[in-house]
């Protein structure tokens, strides 16, 4: 899992069918204490997440695990929406 947050959104008039009706946001990897890190993600929203909010992504076959992806050509997920982050 990655700790991210959403910076934008991506609007595409063409894709694949599986993806209609699938919000794609931008991600931007941070670390624990919410500073940006190297990367950005574009990830299919399966939480309703909004912008600036926290969030973690899963990657890969993860991905197609996720609600509403089973069958569908992803490679990153929003799997939740991060409240607090607590460091031990």
């Amino acid at each position: 899992m990655v700790l991210a947050r959403v910076v934008g959104t991506v609007v595409a008039t063409r894709k694949d069918p599986r993806l209609e009706g699938k919000k794609l946001l931008i991600c931007r990897q941070v670390d624990p204490d919410g500073n940006d890190e190297k990367g950005y993600f574009i990830a299919v929203d399966t939480v309703h997440a909004g912008f600036r909010e926290k969030v973690l992504i899963v990657q890969g076959s993860s991905a197609r695990m996720a609600y509403g992806c089973k069958d569908t050509p992803v490679d990153a997920a929003i799997v939740g929406i991060v409240d607090q982050v607590a460091q031990d």
